[in-house]
Order: structure tokens, then C-alpha cells, then sequence
């Protein structure tokens, strides 16, 4: 099993989840961070360190974020392993518990 992350993530990318990391499973892009499936040993650290709520079991996925799965999976190749919490970006409290970004993440 492995953790997602989901689409709370976006324009948020808060990184407290990062520094918890036993295994360095975490990949960042432009406005999101994704869970590499093949590198996360299920430790559940991260999950609650999340201040937007944007990290779930591949079990416990809510409704409609099921895409976050395949998602993460796909960046984690291409994108960065980060180990070191970073600052948020400026406004992400603005975009935190906000629905409807998919269209916003980048790539």
C-alpha cells in the first residue's frame, strides 16, 4: 500500500510531510508534491502532518480523488525527490480546502 497525495495539495504545497519522511519519497513540482508508490513504505508519518489534509492511503481515497493514485505515480518519474521542507507558497492559505484545481497543476 502507499500514500497519494491529492488534489488538496495544489497551489498549497505546504511540506511539513517532507521532513517526516523516513525514505525520501516525496517529488516536487511546480505546485504540487506527489508520493513515489514504488519508494513509500506505508509509515503513515506523513498523513498528519499535512495542514491542508491532502494526504490519504491509497485505501482511504475519498470520492473523486481516485486519479491521484495514477497521478502520483506518473510525476514522482519525472519530477525531483525532495527531502527539506521549503517555505509554502505566499498565498496558500487562500487555495487551502479549495475544490476544483486539477485544471491548476502543473507540470
Amino acid at each position: 500500500m502507499t500514500f497519494v497525495v491529492t488534489e488538496n495539495c495544489i497551489k498549497c504545497k505546504y511540506m511539513d510531510c517532507v521532513e517526516v519522511c523516513p525514505v525520501d519519497c516525496f517529488h516536487e513540482g511546480p505546485n504540487f508534491l506527489v508520493i513515489d508508490p514504488d519508494e513509500c513504505i506505508d509509515c503513515t508519518l506523513c498523513e498528519p502532518e499535512c495542514p491542508a489534509e491532502a494526504i490519504y492511503s491509497e485505501e482511504d481515497l475519498p470520492k473523486g480523488q481516485e486519479a491521484f493514485l495514477e497521478l502520483n505515480a506518473e510525476l514522482s518519474k519525472n519530477w525531483p525527490v525532495i527531502n527539506e521542507k521549503k517555505p509554502a507558497p505566499d498565498d496558500a492559505d487562500a487555495w487551502k480546502g479549495k475544490s476544483g484545481k486539477l485544471s491548476l497543476l502543473e507540470r
